[in-house]
């Protein structure tokens, strides 16, 4: 017999009944019934209960060792008894009768319980991930994202494409986020960069001749932590395609998340064809660019009802409202309960009227609206009695923003929002340019590398405001799993775009100057795209924060508590390196008080998953 084990904890059935076996394990619980022990074993395959009688050298030993040993036992499979079967257990039919054991690995008493999963911080939880990852629950979305990629991979080559690995250290480039910079030891004062995501080397690698990339990649920024955004690293589904053109992209990850969400989802059903919306309309309807599709409600342009109104709260603002039907039967608790989450928002508070049987309207302003008004407001938003009227008044993207938020909020108080279904969409037509509201420049809004609706001439015509461009995000459920674009690849549409963002061609040749020289020798018209792997798993595992979704992450202060990282490096170390560490002032002063016994001081780029800064 084996070693260590013949059969894994998760593999015994009822036809294995009276075998003799060899399994090892953890140990995940102990119960003691009348001095009878009965244990469960844990592996990665599953969960078997022991059973070990009294008055033997077992016995002896599994009472009294601590739960998370890691033991080998031999025995004989038994059936349980019809009353003892455990329908919700694979195992559930027979259990292990236990006549031999050897500790192989002891446990020290544990900072937190795997079973039950009790309550703990999420530091705690971090600094002993590799217990957390014990948890049933931790366990479980590890292993989704192992079936998840694994998933991606046939897909990808299904469909004709080839996996192809990029570099890691590269030189850094003006793209958005902040780069992780990797000093060169035989080149003094230079610096390598970790790449925010393979986006000129997809695109070289289209000119070069290859067709059709994927890649799962793994991309570095240092940026801030969020909820759905992991610090430090990340993962995406890297994807690039030569001679196509926006649908030809959808087409592709169309198939791909409808086959992966219909796979891992659980049962949710997925909504295809994924509807394409226009980045206004998307703003103007939902008030965001990644709307949640499954609240059933539209936001309403209404300002121009007030233009000329008497209502001087909304006079000169921009009105959005939202009609939310059927809510005759909802108490005033409803409206006080929405006024205070727009408060949350950023709102100084929340208008609302409701339109009564006789259509008329009720409400803390239905006095200030005249009949004019009434008749016009009811038209628009295709009210009928019932209907409660939300409203938000102020500065345009202000307004989407907290109207974005009620909308959502409001379809789930009132009933109209979908559960247990993903809703995927296309962003489509994002304007190519923006104006910096602090500087007044002309920047980039999306992807610098991306085609501009109507190329050279557009840019060279049109008020850079009003030129689209080829890009586009896929969302789902609100998340924005990623942006992408059709790629520029004439040298004189991308000199001209970047000179109206402020580039000279000294500058754009020197930073891009790789992928320009390319552009000279043949570069076929491309495009890609990078859903963020971690948040396609977030959302299939119905976790609200990303890093249940990935093995060994950072906490939200871009630390390594297990591993200890960031770290200190030896005085050697930077001197191999050509580098000297000059920290700020207020480390500085915090590290001096602390040595005198004081209180120490406490503690836009490529295809992306995450924001939109200058790249995807």
């Amino acid at each position: 017999m084996h070693r260590y084990r013949s059969h894994t904890c998760g593999e015994l059935r009822a036809a294995d009944v009276d075998t003799d076996v060899r399994l090892s394990g953890w140990l995940h619980n102990r119960r003691n019934l009348g001095g009878i022990l009965f244990i469960d074993l844990r592996d990665h395959y599953g969960l078997v209960q022991l059973v070990v009688r009294p008055d033997t050298p077992a016995n002896d030993a599994l009472s009294s060792i601590s739960k998370e040993t890691v033991v080998r036992v031999d025995g004989r499979v038994i059936a349980r008894g019809a009353e003892n079967v455990n329908p919700d257990l694979p195992t559930g039919e027979i259990e292990v009768e236990v006549t031999d054991v050897e500790v192989l690995g002891g446990a020290d008493p544990l900072p937190f319980t795997v079973f039950p999963e009790d309550g703990v911080n999420e530091e705690r939880r971090l600094e002993y991930r590799f217990l957390d990852l014990r948890r049933e629950r931790m366990h479980r979305n590890i292993m989704l994202r192992s079936a998840v990629i694994s998933a991606i991979r046939q897909k990808m080559t299904a469909q004709g494409f080839n996996e192809l690995a990029t570099p890691i250290l590269s030189a850094t480039s003006p793209e958005g986020a902040r780069d992780f910079l990797v000093p060169s030891r035989l080149h003094a004062g230079k610096f390598y960069a970790l790449p925010q995501a393979p986006q000129q080397f997809k695109q070289l690698l289209m000119i070069a001749g290859f067709d059709r990339y994927f890649q799962i990649a793994p991309c570095f920024r240092d940026e801030d932590a969020r909820a759905d955004r992991s610090p430090g690293e990340f993962y995406q589904l890297d994807v690039e395609m030569s001679f196509v053109e926006q649908e030809d992209v959808f087409q592709v990850i169309e198939k791909v998340m409808t086959e992966l969400f219909e796979e891992f989802g659980g049962g949710r059903h997925v909504t295809s064809p994924f509807p394409r919306v226009p980045f206004r309309e998307a703003m103007l309807k939902y008030g965001s660019d990644k709307p949640d599709l499954r609240a059933q409600l539209e936001l309403v342009d209404v300002s121009h009802v007030f233009a000329d109104s008497g209502f001087k709260a909304f006079a000169g603002k921009h009105v959005r409202a939202l009609a939310v039907p059927d809510t005759a039967d909802q108490p005033r608790k409803f409206f006080d309960q929405m006024g205070e989450f727009a408060v949350e928002q950023g709102a100084k508070g929340l208008a609302w009227v409701r339109i009564g049987e006789d259509a008329k309207l009720t409400g803390p302003i239905a006095k200030f609206l005249t009949d004019e008004d009434v008749e016009k407001l009811i038209a628009e938003v295709e009210g009928k009695p019932g209907t409660a009227i939300f409203f938000g008044a102020g500065e345009f993207d202000e307004v989407s923003k907290i109207m974005g938020a009620v909308r959502v909020e409001a379809a789930r108080r009132a009933g109209h929002f979908e559960e247990n279904v993903f809703r995927f969409c296309w962003i489509v037509d994002f304007p190519m340019f923006e104006r910096n509201e602090d500087t007044g420049q002309i920047e980039f809004s999306h992807n610098p590398f991306s085609m501009p609706q109507g190329g050279l001439e557009a840019l060279r015509t049109k008020d850079p405001l009003d030129i689209l461009a080829w890009q586009y995000d896929i969302v789902c459920n609100g998340v924005e799993l990623s942006s992408g674009a059709i790629r520029n690849h004439e040298p004189d549409v991308m000199y001209q775009a970047f000179e109206i963002a402020g580039y000279s061609r000294e500058e754009v040749e020197r930073e891009f100057g790789g992928m320009l020289r390319a552009f000279h020798f043949g570069a076929p018209p491309h495009g890609g795209i990078a859903p963020g792997v971690d948040r396609i798993v977030m959302l299939l595992a119905d976790e609200p924060n990303i890093r249940e979704t990935i093995a060994f992450p950072l906490n939200g202060n871009a630390q390594d508590l297990l591993m200890g990282a960031p770290s200190e490096v030896d005085e050697a170390r930077l001197r191999e390196l050509h580098l000297s560490i000059r920290k700020p002032q207020i480390k500085q002063a915090a590290e001096k008080a602390a040595d005198k016994g004081g209180e120490k001081a406490g503690e836009k780029a490529g295809d992306k998953p995450a924001e939109k800064p200058a790249g995807e």
